[in-house]
């Protein structure tokens, strides 16, 4: 029974941890076009250097978030079944023995 309910958690945890990549993907992108728009306006400012700041800190979390993701993947990727496809190779005539 545990099985399924830590099967349970991670496919929570997966989706949860998407939705966050996501957030933050967004995240470093605005952050990335505010810089630059700052460093282009106030070169040097403390406006600027916030701005990087806060890049960095959302590209930060991006990288942990999409680390975790890919060792939940990881993780869950041995627990499911192989699905092998039947063999395309001809089988050999039976015969009946006497």
């Amino acid at each position: 029974m545990a099985f399924t309910t830590d099967r349970v958690m991670s496919l929570r945890a997966v989706r949860q941890l998407r939705r966050v990549r996501t957030f933050y993907a967004g995240g470093v992108l605005l952050w990335a076009v505010l810089t630059a728009w700052t460093a282009w306006q106030l070169p040097g400012s403390r406006q600027m250097w916030v701005s990087a700041l806060l890049l960095a800190v959302f590209s930060t979390l991006l990288l942990t978030a999409s680390l975790w993701l890919q060792r939940l993947q990881a993780a869950d990727s041995p627990r499911r079944p192989a699905h092998h496809a039947a063999s395309r190779k001809a089988t050999a005539p039976r015969h009946a023995h006497a």
